[in-house]
């Protein structure tokens, strides 16, 4: 822990989800239907015994599904028989599986890490064994924990939720309480929900973290040692690690977090949430007491940010293309789940001076798809599966199959920054040069407060160039490039060589880092 500290503070670069519900955006509207031609959404029938809210899914390697549901079970489906088997019970509120190995599972309980397993193999397990559970809990409503996400060595990644306000903290809590934090004694007098809203309240930070590494991701090995990874996360709710074992965090808009981000994180990172400072060596400001001034220079710069109530409001897993090309997408990619609009999204890396960042492109949306999409996962055949959730806030319950149909679609293929400006590269030729493109930038205010509007939001002159020897790819050409920047690149109704639409035409580019 003290080594994660001097890595933190010598750098200088020194809840479950908060979903709220909004309408689906125009971008999306005016493609919902098109994506049908491309993709089947195929939603399975679930029988009346199983609860359809699924906190987390794994492909098997057998080709079945498992699944934990918010009923405290995993049950298996067998997509070729059409057949549901119960292989454990009595979790408490699994948001997370892998299959370790056959007959294997680990699962994020809102307590633990759990291994579970199947001894005997009759299907069903019989051995429940702690990994990790040396994290604190207040008893707030809001205290949710993630993962796990598995690298190439076996290690797992797990995110803790912080707290809200809207409750306080049990008498009897695990783990250290924080002296950074109101009066426990204070916190404890929440019960009388009135009167906790309209007085004590009002003196606590809207999120918090009084009790051990909540807000932070921790790394476990195989046999169970934890490592604290990286700090400063609000409501975590997608973890995933690619096949280079990059961990991708995505959290939710709320206090200090303008609006909803996905993050490159590394070992030593501190995102963008002050609560889980109470818990790094060396740091001495107490939660209520910080500036933005405090933790600019600490603040890892996000790989992508998704405008609230445009593109999410709730992102949740990040996964990997790679390995699955016959799903359409370029490999290298991200698909993110949405929890409470009608799509998926595209995220497209771009690498720059070592900093990750990159273009979200809205993907795969409308009624056919719904919301809700929580956990994803892909099978050997390319077929990508998601699990849906709402846990009483916005989303939706049951099991989608998504295929991709054998119609070839027109799609951005790669967005690099440049330095004279974007250049867009497509997987066909373009028709012409696009002739209604437009390109805006705007940015957002770090600080205490629930979210931010855009701040300097502007128009970005530019000219469309064509590449040469490339009639795959066209260059905006821009002297207007500004660090910490989210530039919005609209290329309108462009074709390709055949007349077939882009799907996705509205590029999102975080620009944090220049050529």
């Amino acid at each position: 822990m003290k080594k994660f500290a001097q890595n933190l503070l010598s750098k200088c670069v020194l809840g479950l989800v908060a979903f709220a519900t909004t309408s689906a955006n125009a971008e999306q509207e005016t493609q919902k239907n098109s994506w049908l031609d491309y993709y089947s959404i195929e939603r399975v029938d679930y029988p009346e015994t199983v609860d359809p809210q699924i906190g987390g899914l794994t492909v098997m390697q057998d080709g079945r599904i498992g699944l934990a549901l918010n009923s405290g079970e995993i049950v298996i489906y067998d997509p070729k028989k059409g057949s549901w088997k119960t292989f454990a019970k009595g979790l408490h509120l699994p948001l997370g599986i892998v299959e370790e190995r056959p007959g294997t599972f680990v699962v994020m309980q809102k307590p633990e890490l759990t291994r579970i397993s199947d001894t005997d193999g009759d299907g069903k397990a019989d051995q429940y064994r702690t990994l990790y559970d040396d994290f604190g809990m207040t008893g707030n409503y809001h205290e949710f924990a993630f993962g796990p996400a598995r690298d190439s060595e076996g290690n797992y990644y797990i995110s803790l939720n912080v707290a809200s306000n809207f409750a306080g903290v049990f008498e009897n809590i695990r783990g250290n309480y924080s002296d950074k934090c109101n009066p426990k004694k204070e916190m404890e007098k929440y019960h009388d929900k009135q009167a906790w809203i309209k007085g004590y309240r009002k003196q606590v930070t809207r999120m918090f973290s009084c009790a051990p590494y909540r807000g932070w991701v921790i790394k476990v090995s195989p046999d169970g040692k934890a490592e604290p990874f990286a700090a400063g996360f609000r409501s975590p709710a997608g973890v995933h690690v690619d096949k280079s074992d990059q961990l991708w965090v995505t959290d939710n808009q709320g206090d200090w977090i303008a609006t909803s981000p996905l993050v490159a994180v590394n070992k030593g990172d501190f995102a963008h949430h002050p609560a889980a400072l109470n818990w790094l060596d060396g740091w001495d400001i107490a939660h209520k007491d910080i500036k933005t001034s405090d933790i600019e220079k600490m603040r890892k710069r996000p790989a992508a940010l998704f405008p609230q109530g445009e593109l999410a409001n709730s992102p949740t897993q990040p996964l990997t293309t790679t390995g699955h090309a016959s799903f359409g997408l370029p490999e290298g990619e991200l698909i993110i789940g949405e929890m409470n609009m009608s799509q998926l999204i595209r995220y497209l890396p771009d690498q720059v001076k070592g900093h990750k960042q990159g273009t979200l492109i809205p993907f795969i949306g409308g009624e056919e798809l719904g919301i809700g999409n929580f956990r994803l996962d892909f099978a050997k055949d390319d077929s990508l599966w998601i699990g849906k959730i709402h846990l009483g806030w916005a989303g939706d319950e049951g099991l989608v199959k998504i295929q991709r149909t054998d119609k070839p679609m027109f799609i951005v293929e790669q967005v690099k920054l440049v330095e004279s400006g974007f250049k867009i590269t497509f997987n066909q030729p373009v028709k012409s040069l696009p002739q209604d493109t437009n390109i805006t930038r705007h940015t957002y205010r770090y600080h205490k407060h629930y979210g931010s509007p855009k701040i300097n939001l502007q128009a970005v002159d530019f000219t469309v160039k064509a590449v040469a020897n490339e009639p795959n790819s066209i260059l905006l050409s821009t002297k207007d490039l500004i660090k910490d920047h989210l530039y919005t690149i609209d290329l309108g109704a462009l074709t390709d060589e055949k007349g077939r639409p882009l799907m996705g035409h509205v590029l999102r580019y975080q620009l944090s880092q220049l050529p």
